[in-house]
């Protein structure tokens, strides 16, 4: 039985407002003057600067060593500051920027096919439906060739044409083969090249390595970021760090719906607990649901399998026509097929947004018309591409992925067509930032897919490595560089009043996990809420689900510091303490994530209102009276959160009804 169908009360919510709101004096997204073209440019030469012999007098924490966070500690390490970086694994190598399969987007044109930084910042901007900054998102384009220039100078092994350069294939939401790949690997080659280059300022001295490290804190000094508190997940040891900066690199938050398309070690902990210290969080609500998945197959599953959306270009979506449809895919002519991407949408076919396929898959299924046992699945068939250019290229380019999903499903997806279905993927929301990366907190710079900054509404498919390397090694060293140019750094040792409390809130978060003694596992919780939040805040809304999930948040929160069971103690290696950690803070999460979808009474992209849609059923924005980034301030578990609005102002690109027909 689905959550909404259960019939729970929401007395919590009952007697007051779900939150109020601010006069948005303190969002300045910091955006310089000048022509969309000229603003990057203006502001690198307006940048105040830190000469190289002052370089290695400033101290800066790196959090995160994925994409963003490694070559944001390789650029500065190189540069000459002080670099610490905190890894929450045994290796930066295992980071999940490996899970990007696909490729990465780039301007370059090497097809000659019409492509520009203009058109991939179109391209991005529509693809977010219009719900993201304009200035931020050219930048993120213009900057998209140097990634690939960078990349290839480290070695990354790109496919490239029978005649040496390099190889590019289509993704979602363009017209135009921009997307550059290494085979099905691209993301474990790029974040190859920037754990070397990490490593090798590791070797130089620049760069000091933390593994197995888990922020648990923010310290704030005088307003500003002056360092964090951090667990040993070896010895259970709380440590204190401080720095004259501290940088978040440590991805999204999608794991808040329990299965999700992440590691299972991905989490919302460091950035949640930089919001508890004043960062405000951003569109929460824009989740971003990916259409090419490997389907749920039973409870056991604590994540879900991503089959890369390249695969979208040499196969074919469909399902039978008939509802109950049952038979073998082999045993069902093409007459008696539905194409439905091809029929809906004759422009881009397959390759429309991963937002519009999502829940095009949904539609098909609540019809009658899935396949599989579960019959929430559709086919990826590559009957048709096999037939044109032979198994030989297609096992070339997408042969591991191939292999993948035949070790998983035990099909063999070069006779048999995929089966796919919509996951959670990918977090659009994060901490707000300005256009120089920092948060409402000075001196906190947010990174990659932990900010709000670029993706609006929607993530086009191959943006997500395009914006971890821009931030990483070439935006944050000019913003870094201008903050720590204009400011003062008196020195903070560990036994600060500000580290003290950071650090002795840390234990008593700790000790009060450990006091429970209660009967039900982390797990249990956390697969609870993940199931609240996909029935009532997944790829559709409304507001009767949205307040019934309101309900049952509160109710798990509650239930959980009554009733939750973790064993061990603090003072050694104890993962069922740290997983207990992160799902406490996924359900204090999971309210702003509701509330930020109650309060906008529209769609866009991911976060689609059933109350708001086209007559075809597609995404129905309101710019009148949404057309701004929700930014919420924390004032206290349970307490109404406060919401400051970033108008949202659009120059070069003027918001029409998405249409990919």
């Amino acid at each position: 039985m689905s959550v909404r169908e259960e019939g729970a009360t929401i007395p919590e919510f009952a007697d007051r407002p779900l939150y109020s709101v601010g006069d948005g004096s303190r969002l300045d997204a910091r955006v310089p003057d000048g022509p969309l073209e000229l603003k990057w440019d203006n502001r690198r030469f307006e940048n105040r600067l830190v000469a190289p012999a002052n370089r290695r007098r400033h101290s800066v924490i790196v959090v995160g060593t994925g994409l963003a966070g490694a070559s944001a500690a390789a650029s500065l390490g190189e540069q000459g500051y002080r670099v610490s970086a905190f890894c929450i694994h045994d290796s930066p190598r295992r980071a999940h920027s490996i899970a990007a399969q696909g490729g990465i987007n780039a301007a370059s044109n090497f097809r000659n096919d019409g492509d520009s930084i203009r058109r991939l910042f179109y391209d991005t901007v529509k693809g977010g439906d219009y719900r993201s900054r304009e200035a931020n998102v050219y930048r993120l384009a213009q900057l998209s060739v140097n990634i690939i220039d960078q990349c290839v100078a480290q070695g990354v092994p790109f496919a490239r044409e029978y005649g040496g350069l390099l190889d590019t294939r289509s993704f979602g939401g363009a017209q135009v083969e921009r997307t550059f790949y290494a085979r099905g690997q691209t993301g474990q080659q790029l974040l190859i090249g920037a754990y070397q280059s990490m490593m090798r300022q590791v070797h130089n001295g620049t760069v000091t390595l933390h593994p197995r490290r888990e922020m648990l804190d923010l310290i704030v000094v005088d307003g500003k970021a002056r360092g964090i508190v951090t667990r040993n997940l070896v010895t259970g040891a709380l440590e204190r760090h401080v720095a004259d900066a501290v940088l978040l690199a440590t991805g999204g938050y999608a794991t808040a719906y329990y299965l999700s398309t992440n590691a299972v070690n991905s989490n919302v902990t460091a950035a949640w607990r930089a919001h508890r210290r004043g960062a405000f969080f951003a569109n929460p609500c824009y989740t971003q649901i990916h259409p090419t998945c490997i389907p749920v197959s039973g409870e056991h599953q604590s994540k879900l399998t991503l089959m890369s959306e390249s695969l979208r270009n040499a196969g074919r979506i469909w399902v039978p026509k008939k509802s109950g449809d049952r038979r073998l895919p082999s045993d069902i002519p093409d007459d008696e097929r539905d194409y439905y991407l091809e029929r809906k949408y004759p422009s881009f076919g397959n390759l429309v947004p991963r937002d519009v396929a999502s829940r095009n898959a949904k539609e098909v299924c609540d019809e009658g018309r899935g396949v599989g046992e579960s019959g929430l699945a559709v086919y990826l068939d590559f009957r048709d591409d096999i037939k044109r250019v032979g198994v030989d290229a297609i096992r070339a380019r997408y042969g591991n992925l191939f292999e993948m999903y035949e070790r998983i499903t035990g099909e063999d997806a070069y006779t048999t067509p995929m089966r796919i279905f919509p996951a959670v993927h990918y977090a659009m929301g994060g901490l707000w930032v300005d256009y120089d990366l920092m948060s409402s907190i000075p001196g906190l710079f947010v990174l990659g897919e932990a900010n709000f900054s670029d993706h609006g509404a929607n993530r086009l498919g191959a943006s997500a490595l395009m914006q971890g390397l821009a931030d990483g090694y070439f935006v944050i060293p000019y913003a870094l560089a201008n903050y720590l140019a204009g400011e003062r750094f008196p020195v903070v040792a560990w036994d600060h009043p500000a580290c003290e409390q950071a650090a002795t809130e840390s234990q008593a978060r700790i000790d009060r996990l450990l006091a429970v003694g209660g009967r039900r596992t982390p797990r249990e919780f956390h697969r609870e809420l993940g199931r609240v939040l996909w029935d009532n805040v997944g790829m559709s809304r409304t507001d009767a689900s949205l307040r019934l999930a309101l309900g049952r948040i509160a109710e798990l929160r509650t239930a959980f510091w009554k009733d939750v069971g973790v064993p061990g103690t603090s003072d050694n290696m104890n993962q069922g303490l740290e997983y207990a950690g992160r799902v406490a803070d996924h359900l204090e999460f999971a309210e702003i994530l509701t509330i930020d979808a109650l309060h906008r009474e529209e769609s866009c992209g991911g976060h689609f209102r059933e109350e708001s849609q086209t007559p075809e059923g597609e995404a129905l924005r309101d710019d009148d009276r949404y057309s701004y980034v929700a930014a919420w301030e924390h004032v206290g578990v349970g307490t109404p959160p406060v919401l400051h609005r970033e108008p949202l102002e659009f120059v070069a690109v003027h918001p029409s009804q998405r249409s990919y027909k």
